[in-house]
């Protein structure tokens, strides 16, 4: 499927936005896709976005641009408010918690990782048990971690109105949660094999 790519210039205030948009389907880009695009460029959030052609706005999100007559070339104009600077230092603090929980997951993978190849035998059986020790121990850190940035974002109070914050803040509780069942199945993983391991030295001990 060939790659369609349009370009409109959107006004907002002062300033113009030349903004591209690029699709795999052949009828074009979405409203949405412009949209997101332009909180991209603006730092307006979709909620509080209206985005005007012709006179007329461009309210449903999962129409195509081409069926409110919008082709490559056109002139927009968008109106709304960025995010109050309150609510942008709410938001600041939450990406740099996200950042936080990458490099969590990132350690996660990497244990993972190291775990498979164990179990794939890339480690002489004698060894396997003090290195199973320390990915335990590598876990279990992650965990501490994860659980401290859980209490993190619960003590971010975010006011009803940033409805930005709270849905980034909801967004951030749901991963964090989901890096902590990942640290009980590698730790469930971890400690089956050793089980496995150490029966087996019973077993040869006899």
């Amino acid at each position: 499927m060939s790659e369609q790519s349009i370009t409109v210039t959107v006004a907002y205030g002062s300033t113009k936005h030349n903004i591209t948009l690029t699709t795999h389907d052949e009828t074009g880009p979405f409203v949405k896709d412009l949209s997101d695009a332009l909180t991209a460029a603006t730092g307006v959030p979709q909620t509080s976005q209206k985005i005007i052609f012709k006179g007329k706005s461009l309210k449903d999100m999962e129409e195509r641009l081409t069926s409110y007559g919008v082709k490559e070339g056109c002139k927009l104009m968008m109106i709304g408010k960025r995010n109050s600077p309150e609510e942008e230092a709410e938001l600041k603090k939450l990406k740099d918690i996200e950042k936080s929980v990458e490099q969590t997951a990132k350690k996660l993978e990497k244990v993972g990782g190291e775990l498979t190849g164990l179990k794939n035998g890339f480690l002489a059986k004698d060894l396997q048990v003090e290195a199973l020790g320390k990915l335990d121990h590598r876990v279990k850190t992650a965990a501490e971690q994860l659980m401290k940035t859980l209490e993190q974002i619960d003590a971010l109070s975010v006011p009803e109105n940033f409805s930005d914050c709270r849905l980034k803040k909801k967004g951030l509780v749901k991963t964090v949660q989901g890096f902590l069942a990942e640290c009980d199945k590698i730790e469930a993983c971890i400690s089956d094999h050793l089980s496995k391991i150490q029966s087996k030295n019973l077993a040869l001990a006899d």
